[in-house]
This record gives C-alpha cells, sequence and structure tokens, in this order.
C-alpha cells in the first residue's frame, strides 16, 4: 500500500492546477508501455485517492499510473465550469498531459469520469491507447429504469441540503455490501464534500448537465459510434447510480468495445470487486500493441 502523501504530486493544466498521485514505472511489454490515467467519480467529497487509491499497488506493477483529481475536486483547482462538465474536465485533462509531456495513455473513467474520458477520447483521439469505461456518465442510457436514478437523486438530495445523514444515504447506494459503509468513511468524505469551494464546485458542475446551451453535449450515447479504441465497458450488476441496462446502447454503438460485469456489486467494481476488477483491466489493456496500434486506424 502506498502512503497518500508520498505519490501526491500537482502540475499545471492551463491557468490552473490539478492534483494526481503517481506510482509505478512503464513497461513496454504491458500495454505498450503506455502511462495508465484514472479519473474518478462525482460524488460528494469524491476524489482520486477515494476512488483509486487502494487500487493503486495492483497497477502500479505494470503500468506507470496516474490518478488524477478532476477540476472541482479534491486538491484540483476548483474554476466555475463554462461549459458541459464532460467536456470542460477533458479540456484540462489535455493540458495536464501536456505539461507532463505524455503523448498518448490509456484512459479510465468511473461515473463522471467516465464521461469526461468518453468525451477526452472523442476529442483528442491520437492520445488514447485503450479506454475503460466503469458505469460511466453521458454514455449510461437507461431504457428501462426512471431518471434520476435512486443513486442520482441522493447526490441530489445532498447537494441541495448537505448533512452527514445524506451522504451516507447517498454512499450506500455505491456498494452492495454496507458494510463498507463505514463512520470513518462518511466523515473523511463530508469534510471533502464541505471543504472551502467544494460545494459550489459540486454545484456547478451538476449545472452544466441542466443549462440548455450545454445540456446536449452531455448526452455522449449519440456521438460514440465514432470511438474506433478497444473499448471495456465494466459495470456492477447491482449498480444503482447507472444501472446495468444503461451499458447495451454503448455496447451496440461503439464498434470494438466489450462488457464485464461484475456480480454482487455497484458503483465502486474497484472497491468490491478489487482482485476481479484489477485482473480484467490489466488483461484489457496488456493486449494493446503499441508499435502495431501506431499504424492502425486505432492508432490515428
Amino acid at each position: 500500500m502506498f502512503e497518500k502523501e508520498d505519490v501526491r504530486r500537482s502540475a499545471k493544466a492551463g491557468d490552473i492546477t490539478l492534483n494526481y498521485y503517481e506510482a509505478g514505472e512503464p513497461r513496454a511489454d504491458v500495454g505498450g508501455g503506455l502511462p495508465f490515467v484514472m479519473l474518478h467519480g462525482g460524488g460528494p467529497g469524491a476524489s482520486a485517492w477515494s476512488n483509486f487509491g487502494s487500487a493503486l499497488p495492483r497497477f502500479a506493477g505494470s503500468f506507470r499510473t496516474l490518478l488524477v483529481d478532476q477540476p472541482g475536486f479534491g486538491q484540483s483547482d476548483k474554476p466555475p465550469v463554462a461549459s458541459n462538465y464532460f467536456r470542460h474536465s477533458s479540456d484540462y485533462l489535455v493540458k495536464f498531459l501536456d505539461e507532463l509531456q505524455i503523448d498518448r495513455v490509456h484512459l479510465l473513467g468511473n461515473s463522471l469520469g467516465g464521461g469526461t474520458a468518453t468525451r477526452f477520447a472523442l476529442s483528442y483521439p491520437d492520445r488514447v491507447g485503450r479506454l475503460v469505461l466503469m458505469g460511466p456518465g453521458g454514455l449510461s442510457l437507461n431504457l428501462f429504469h426512471a431518471d434520476p436514478t435512486e443513486g442520482v437523486q441522493r447526490l441530489m438530495d445532498f447537494s441541495m441540503d448537505p448533512s452527514r445523514e445524506r451522504l451516507r444515504a447517498f454512499i450506500s447506494t455505491m456498494v452492495v455490501n454496507q458494510e463498507l459503509v463505514t463512520d470513518e468513511l462518511v466523515e473523511e468524505r463530508f469534510a471533502d464534500a464541505t471543504a472551502p469551494g467544494s460545494l459550489e464546485a459540486m454545484r456547478s458542475m451538476g449545472a452544466s448537465f441542466w443549462n440548455p446551451e450545454w445540456a446536449e453535449d452531455g448526452m455522449l450515447w449519440r456521438e460514440v459510434h465514432a470511438i474506433r479504441k478497444h473499448t471495456l465497458l465494466t459495470w456492477g450488476r447491482e449498480d444503482r447510480v447507472n444501472p446495468l441496462d444503461g451499458a447495451l446502447v454503448a455496447l451496440k454503438q461503439i464498434p470494438r468495445a466489450q462488457l464485464h460485469v461484475f456480480p454482487n456489486c455497484g458503483h465502486w467494481a474497484q472497491i468490491e470487486a478489487a482482485e476481479e476488477f484489477a485482473s480484467v483491466c490489466t488483461s484489457f489493456l496488456a493486449a494493446h500493441k503499441e508499435s502495431r496500434q501506431a499504424r492502425s486506424p486505432e492508432g490515428r
């Protein structure tokens, strides 16, 4: 297990600074040696470390792994959102990679981060090797479930009237195993969610999906037929935030998509199905051969 402060870094991304965590060295024999960037979800108190800190040791042995606090979250700067959040965050991500002189990455996004990763792959296809999407926002089109889903409704409840009780109710929708919803986790997330600027940033993010000028830009399921990257869709079978039926349109639309479903698992597969999640993702990314892909349509 890595100590948080030992792997914490920061870098400019245009006019803001992003906080991130980095461990591991690139291996040319695994995934073409490309770095692996992980983007967290958008719930109260979410951050790169809260979503993926426990997963970092499982990936750092095979990849140079970077866990990035998206704009408005964690220790990153919190500028006003002036476009749909997925585009807002992906445009900062490319500036972040430029600052680190990273040309191409494998990219993983969970929930809100899945929407950012999808928009990034659409806007900057030359910068992506392979794509892993975990119950992604914007791409998840609920065919049978009502909107908002239970998890999204509880997120909105917290945003309107923050309290520990509402935060606990939200976190409880993330997982099947309710023993994971500890007092310590609630306190940690509540402190982050109510830190200076955090509530305003979360509300600004949420409003970007309702703004009539930007809302359609977040309907990524309409555009993903253009993604030519090998894409791994991962879903918890019992996901109450972005339910499993939301995977079907993406699975049909993305030409090189495959779907892995984790049983007895909610929205946090990296936590509830930690070993299987790491194994499935590593195997998928390891199949990427950079020298061959660079000459293929996927590599363009």
